[in-house]
């Protein structure tokens, strides 16, 4: 990730109302975030990031991990009226990490945006970004952005007249 991305990121990421994290996610945040701005080698982009990570709440889905730090809370299950009061709250839109996170909430009906960062490069093995479904989700393409580094960014709202396969 080069300054021109990490700089959206931080311009994206600092007007959310709070960070949603599986296990995962948040632990390998965790493990870094909270004192890289003290890293002589960090970036400033970094260092800013570092701050906005900091100083973001941060909701935590597992039911393995006994608590959180750095404005964490640590929730078990995600229950659907509970995301929803979420949403109603002012102060941004909610960011969303972690694949098996992101399947659920896509599951439930709970993503109303997807911004998926396209990078040049292959890789052969990993975790899916999106897994496998029994049902499809109606997207509209709402905007494009490509950086210096060849990164693309293709932001799609979910079309809430389209339905899915199955109806809904």
């Amino acid at each position: 990730m080069d300054d021109e991305l990490h700089r959206h990121f931080n311009s994206e990421l600092r007007s959310m109302g709070a960070f949603l994290d599986g296990r995962v996610m948040y632990e390998l945040m965790a493990a870094f975030w909270p004192t890289a701005d003290q890293d002589p080698l960090s970036t400033p982009p970094m260092a800013e990031f570092a701050q906005i990570w900091r100083d973001m709440p941060k909701i935590v889905y597992s039911r393995t991990l006994d608590r959180a730090e750095w404005n964490a809370r640590v929730v078990r299950d995600v229950v659907v009226d509970e995301v929803m009061t979420l949403k109603e709250q002012p102060g941004g839109d909610l960011a969303l990490s972690g694949s098996d996170l992101a399947a659920t909430f896509r599951h439930l009906g709970l993503i109303d945006e997807y911004r998926v960062y396209v990078h040049p490069v292959l890789v052969g093995r990993g975790k899916p970004l999106f897994q496998a479904a029994d049902d499809t989700t109606s997207l509209q393409l709402l905007d494009t952005r490509a950086f210096g580094n060849g990164v693309v960014l293709l932001r799609y709202g979910v079309d809430p007249g389209a339905g899915d396969a199955e109806g809904r």
